[in-house]
């Protein structure tokens, strides 16, 4: 869906300076042995918030009422805000919260802007390292202090070239377990742990494939903007559309996204 230019990059611009703004707030409480509660219900797997996940999604809705008051908010930590527009926003304040808990910078800060539903632009940004990634139908790009560079994903047509990611083996139970080692087994190395920030190099062009599981929309929205307007191509495990979570398959191009999907399709659901 396309947007008036002029009026996205405005947009993009706002979303930019919000976000590095409100990730400053993290800093305060990154490798400062943060106060970690667990979401959790009891006996499931730590589920952990901080007082810097809360404090970011605070100021990034502060920001956004104060801008554009009719906008949506919906995001990780506070209630859905339904606005009265077409544009609704979707806050990540840290995707990543189990590596920003060990002191690990493979973390970051989400923001996707939504326009009827559909993320036409998202953004990361890492205050530790100072890194800003952003994609929309503008482009997309890499922001560092002074430096601004287009991002593009690379081409890798065969799995056995492939460098693949994934924040954690055991995001996969049963068939999905079964599905990721077979796809793991045919590429060339696998790494692990870094959560959004494997997408965001994914979107440089570093690596070639990312694979999830039990997503949720705040944690993937922000990202298939910036897959896309680099080149690449994120679906899920069926190849449809992953803007509500669940399982995620990101690919620097459509040849390789059409050789994981092969692996993976026995344990889409």
């Amino acid at each position: 869906m396309s947007l008036d230019p002029a009026a996205l990059g405005e947009l993009e611009r706002f979303a930019r300076a919000l976000i590095e703004d409100a990730g400053q707030l993290a800093l305060d409480h990154f490798r400062r042995q943060p106060e970690v509660t667990d979401k959790s219900p009891a006996g499931a797997a730590l589920d952990p918030v901080t007082a810097a996940d809360r404090a970011v999604e605070a100021r990034i809705r502060e920001g956004i009422r104060a801008r554009y008051p009719d906008h949506g908010l919906f995001g990780e930590e506070a209630e859905d805000e339904p606005g009265a527009s077409d544009f609704a926003w979707m806050i990540d304040p840290i995707d990543g919260t189990r590596g920003f808990m060990s002191g690990f910078v493979h973390w970051g800060a989400l923001l996707a802007l939504r326009h009827r539903h559909e993320p036409v632009l998202g953004l990361v940004h890492q205050p530790y390292t100072g890194e800003t990634w952003s994609g929309a139908a503008l482009g997309a790009h890499f922001y560092r202090g002074a430096e601004v560079a287009p991002m593009r994903t690379r081409d890798c047509g065969t799995l056995g070239a492939a460098v693949l990611a994934t924040t954690d083996p055991y995001l996969f139970e049963g068939a999905e377990a079964a599905a990721f080692e077979s796809l793991r087994q045919q590429v060339r190395l696998t790494r692990y742990g870094a959560d959004c920030y494997a997408y965001c190099m994914l979107a440089m062009g570093q690596l070639d494939l990312v694979v999830e599981s039990g997503l949720k929309p705040w944690d993937v929205q922000a990202l298939i903007p910036i897959i896309a307007a680099a080149g690449g191509v994120i679906s899920n495990w069926r190849g449809g559309d992953c803007r509500d979570g669940g399982q995620v398959l990101a690919a620097g191009d459509a040849v390789l996204h059409r050789a994981a999907l092969a692996r993976l399709a026995e344990a889409a659901n």
